[in-house]
């Protein structure tokens, strides 16, 4: 779902480099440091950011950044944080940018978990290779996980889902997690948007995995 353009939203992101990276290639190696952390999240497709600064709110010890390529969605997501006085911040940061760029910002085997939550399914066939579980961007994947990092997945969308699965199993993965009604059982350690929360009142299965990488698992 697109959002409308918002006028307010690309002053908003220039008057706040300190959560919204201007320059992510500045931090390529060092986001770690920067963060204060040793493990490092990086959500791909963070929308209005309510999974990200829920999910660092509930693990201050890890560092988070959201990546979002709709500069309308991520200024909603940085204007939600910096408005809330429960959510500190100082373990999250921002790039209003598309994730093609992603070897340009994060050094290879940097990143520990890679989050894709209810990503856009493109669902016409030309727009397949623009998913963010397609070939083109699994092997950029490969590149800045760590050896034991991780991806975890979650959509309602049933066919980007089972699409997914096969694009993970033919690029060099295995699943460690893999469920076709992931909130039928109750997972505390894993929030709940705002969003998701909508498929979930209308009975919806969400599908989620959670994948590893075959190369780096057999060392």
């Amino acid at each position: 779902m697109r959002m409308r353009k918002k006028k307010w939203a690309e002053p908003y992101l220039e008057a706040h480099p300190e959560l919204v990276i201007p320059d992510p290639s500045l931090y390529k190696g060092s986001w770690n440091a920067l963060l204060g952390c040793s493990e490092l999240h990086v959500e791909i497709g963070m929308g209005k950011g309510g999974y990200l600064n829920a999910m660092a709110a509930m693990y201050p010890e890890a560092g988070w950044v959201g990546i979002e390529r709709d500069h309308s969605a991520a200024a909603t997501a940085a204007r939600k944080l910096i408005e809330d006085p429960e959510l500190s911040g100082e373990n999250e940061r921002m790039i209003a940018g598309n994730a093609e760029q992603l070897l340009d910002w994060f050094a290879p085997e940097e990143i520990d978990v890679i989050h894709l939550n209810f990503s856009d399914p493109w669902p016409k066939t030309y727009t397949h290779k623009r998913r963010l579980s397609s070939r083109k961007f699994l092997e950029m994947y490969h590149t800045v996980l760590k050896p034991d990092g991780l991806i975890r997945m979650k959509t309602d969308n049933k066919n980007l889902f089972e699409d997914s699965v096969l694009y993970f199993l033919q690029n060099g993965f295995t699943f460690t997690e893999f469920s076709v009604d992931y909130r039928r059982d109750a997972h505390p350690e894993d929030a709940v948007t705002e969003y998701e929360q909508r498929f979930l009142d209308l009975g919806q299965p969400v599908y989620q995995l959670c994948a590893v990488q075959l190369e780096k698992e057999t060392k």
